[in-house]
């Protein structure tokens, strides 16, 4: 096992420890622990590409740690009231989709992959920036409650858009002789 590897497992391994302190409303230490698992994801990544170190367990290992911290974060942030429950259900009925149809595409036998496009890279990237937030106020005390509210409606719009583009992109793959790219 390579270094970024080793950085990815390190991250899944910390799902548990993350769902532990939010339930536990150790929220200093959760918000800590999330900023350190962002830090870890990017430098993995950066530690792959840098030094040609990229491996097929990593291709999977990576984004798997990266969804289980944001489905457990959402998850327990929901469960605490930091976040409503509905928006939680909403970002992990459409992980639970996308994975289901990445299982399904292989199963079926198609090779090209389905690439993350612009606007679910920016779904990611918003529900990142609102489990912080949320972590934010609830540990270190900030008063950025309407921030926090406003990022639930924009998490809100880019899931539901996001997961309508992956439904319409495989719909459209499924029925063509070639996987889209």
């Amino acid at each position: 096992m390579n270094i970024p590897n080793a950085i990815s497992l390190g991250r899944l391994l910390a799902v548990p420890v993350a769902i532990w302190l939010i339930m536990s409303n150790y929220w200093t230490a959760a918000f800590w622990l999330f900023v350190a698992a962002g830090v870890s994801d990017a430098l993995d990544g950066f530690i792959a590409k840098r030094f040609n170190v990229a491996t097929e367990l990593g291709h999977y290992l990576d984004p798997l740690a990266d969804k289980a911290l944001l489905v457990g974060t959402f998850l327990t942030l929901a469960v605490q009231g930091k976040i409503p429950v509905w928006l939680a259900l909403l970002v992990v009925t459409r992980d639970f989709l996308i994975v289901g149809g990445v299982i399904l595409w292989n199963v079926l036998g198609r090779t090209k992959a389905i690439k993350p496009t612009p606007l679910s890279k920016a779904n990611t990237a918003a529900q990142i920036a609102l489990a912080g937030l949320a972590l934010a106020e609830a540990g270190l005390g900030l008063a950025i409650g309407p921030v926090v509210a406003g990022g639930v409606y924009v998490v809100a719009a880019t899931t539901v858009a996001s997961g309508i583009g992956y439904l319409r992109r495989w719909l459209s793959a499924a029925s063509s002789p070639e996987p889209a790219e």
